[in-house]
């Protein structure tokens, strides 16, 4: 990561960043503890497991490939250590949530043709992306899409269609604008 122009914003940046993972991280806990101890997950939102895990598998996938990225290497990367030890933690938890669902007691519940309908979409249309990314290398754009999924899961199922338009916008501005930033041997322009 670049270096910081002040020694106390960067220790700052860092302690409120560690305090953030360790008060999200928690809030799995409860939910974790309590199924194991009933045996049952009855009550349990199915939807909001496989949504979450959704949404925590891509934003880590987001935080993974920018924070590791060769190309970011000695810029201000926008992702923290802490952003991608909460995001791995976060579907490591999610995941053992739904273990638990398949393993425990949950009555007559399933999760809704809506939330696997979205699921699907959301992770056709990254797997699309990826291999519009393929040939041209265009691996800013496609990460891009992954925080966009993310972003969807989020929102769309509380029916927040307004920022729409406005998250849109960044894929495609993104998606050109990495093919100028890093382009291949391939790239022509003209």
């Amino acid at each position: 990561m670049a270096s910081w122009n002040s020694i106390p914003l960067e220790i700052s940046y860092e302690v409120v960043g560690w305090i953030a993972f360790t008060s999200w991280s928690i809030s799995f806990y409860p939910q974790l503890i309590l199924n194991f101890r009933r045996k049952s997950v009855v009550g349990l939102n199915f939807d909001f497991v496989l949504l979450n895990l959704t949404k925590h598998s891509s934003y880590m996938i987001y935080n993974v490939c920018l924070y590791f990225s060769p190309i970011i290497q000695n810029t201000m990367i926008p992702v923290a250590a802490n952003d991608v030890a909460f995001s791995i933690h976060a579907v490591v938890l999610t995941a053992l949530t739904l273990f638990q669902i398949f393993i425990y007691e949950r009555g007559p519940q399933k999760v809704s043709r809506f939330a696997t309908g979205l699921v699907v979409l959301v992770w056709g249309f990254a797997a699309i992306c990826f291999f519009i990314a393929l040939p041209s290398h265009s691996w800013l754009w496609l990460i891009t899409i992954f925080k966009f999924a993310m972003t969807c899961v989020k929102y769309i199922p509380q029916s927040h269609l307004c920022p729409l338009p406005l998250m849109v916008q960044p894929i495609i501005w993104n998606y050109d604008h990495s093919l100028r930033l890093y382009p291949t041997p391939h790239t022509v322009y003209s």
